[in-house]
This record gives structure tokens, C-alpha cells and sequence, in this order.
């Protein structure tokens, strides 16, 4: 697809998974496949994925890294002010 410019991107600054969707005109379910797949190709290449997880506004209940899109509620608190995960590649 366009994994060479995607990597870049996510070299620069971490970055929601629902932005990098919205800049290249796919969906975020397909862009999260995209990221998975990157991830599973880094196991060939000197770069690393960095997840920093989904994180509850409200309790700070620290979603599983896991997951790249953004929650719908807090397991905890049922609250819905949640930030979405953030993604960035960085040299091993």
C-alpha cells in the first residue's frame, strides 16, 4: 500500500490511528489492519511499533496496548471521555 510514507509519518510524532484514516481516505478498521500488518513486517526490519495506549479521561484507566482504536467506554467508570490510542515507529 504505502507502508514506506506511513512509516515516515509515524517516525516524526505519535499519531491517532482515526487521523492517519482521515489523511489517507480509508477507514480507521482498515487503517488498524494496515498498522497490524506493519507491525508484523517489523519483525524483518530495524523499526519497532510504539503504542501508547487508550487512557480514561475521567478515571485513568489505562486501556490494553493491544487494541489501536479508541474504546467506546471505561470498563471502570462506563465513562466516555476517552483518548484515543497513539501510535509512532521508532529505530531498534
Amino acid at each position: 500500500m504505502y507502508r514506506k510514507a506511513l512509516i515516515d509519518l509515524l517516525r516524526e510524532n505519535p499519531i491517532e490511528v482515526a487521523e492517519l484514516a482521515r489523511s489517507y481516505g480509508i477507514s480507521e478498521r482498515e487503517m488498524a489492519g494496515e498498522i497490524e500488518h506493519l507491525r508484523q513486517s517489523f519483525r524483518n526490519e530495524p523499526y519497532r511499533l510504539v503504542v501508547f495506549p487508550a487512557r480514561c479521561r475521567k478515571c485513568d484507566f489505562v486501556f490494553d496496548r493491544d487494541h489501536l482504536t479508541k474504546p467506546g467506554k471505561c470498563p471502570d467508570c462506563r465513562g466516555t471521555w476517552i483518548q484515543a490510542p497513539r501510535i509512532k515507529v521508532e529505530a531498534t
